[in-house]
């Protein structure tokens, strides 16, 4: 990739329009993440969600359909903010961060517009997911399907900062490539593909970083609402990534 100065001037710190908008052509131009993250999860939900038993069976104010469906949207807007995160890998070893060092944009710039991408990218996996659950025979309360799809997009920002904080630390030939499988595992083992029920692996879900959220997006949707251990789950393991992201862009500043 061929380095470009970012035309900066003002202050240091907040949102800089000018980046951003680099950042979103830059996005927009990376056809196979844009394939990865917006076609999987439909692929995803066409595959488990439209089994015709499911369109008739009711989950709390949603059928079955929905429900997949909102899973699905979930796991597409953490793909993809997981992945706008982890470029950050990419650019370090292509000098696209050390350039930016010679701008005027702060750290905190850089890495809220980051986050700010990633989010672009979740939302347009949500958007994409519902359009073809909706499609498909998903049918519910719709005020609370949205709600779910809002939670969906919203609650995938603790991913960009599990995305950021990879992204500093594995390597980056290879980043996606480890961390796809991971965030299967973990959407599997969080109970975000199927009901956990009981027993020990319900009890080991707890701890996984997708469950919580898993529980909350689904919460509009069923009648079984959100337990406090959801919402500590979410919070827990958000401080876990922020403070990791923090703690490697840190070192990878001070070494310039």
């Amino acid at each position: 990739m061929t380095a470009v100065a970012v035309p900066v001037t003002g202050p240091r710190r907040g949102l800089n329009a000018t980046f951003l908008t680099i950042e979103l052509r830059r996005l927009l131009r990376n056809r196979r993440g844009i394939i990865f993250t917006l076609v999987m999860p439909p692929v995803f939900f066409l595959l488990f969600g439209t089994v015709s038993s499911y369109k008739t069976e009711s989950v709390g104010h949603a059928n079955v359909t929905a429900w997949i469906m909102i899973s699905m949207a979930l796991y597409g807007a953490i793909l993809a903010t997981t992945s706008g995160g982890a470029s950050v890998s990419v650019e370090r070893a292509q000098g696209w961060t050390r350039q930016l060092r010679l701008t005027p944009l702060s750290p905190t710039t850089y890495v809220v517009t980051k986050v700010a991408v990633a989010m672009v990218m979740g939302l347009g996996a949500v958007v994409v997911t519902a359009a073809v659950g909706m499609a498909s025979g998903a049918t519910g309360d719709t005020s609370r399907i949205v709600a779910s799809l809002a939670l969906a997009w919203v609650g995938s920002s603790v991913f960009a900062a599990f995305g950021l904080f990879m992204g500093y630390l594995l390597p980056s030939e290879n980043v996606m490539q480890i961390l796809g499988p991971v965030l299967a595992l973990l959407s599997f083992a969080g109970g975000l593909f199927m009901p956990l029920g009981d027993g020990v692996f319900a009890t080991i879900a707890q701890f996984v970083p997708t469950y919580g959220l898993a529980e909350i997006v689904r919460g509009p949707i069923t009648d079984e609402g959100v337990s406090m251990w959801a919402v500590v789950n979410v919070v827990a393991w958000g401080i876990v990534f922020v403070v990791g992201a923090a703690w490697r862009f840190r070192r990878d500043t001070a070494r310039v």
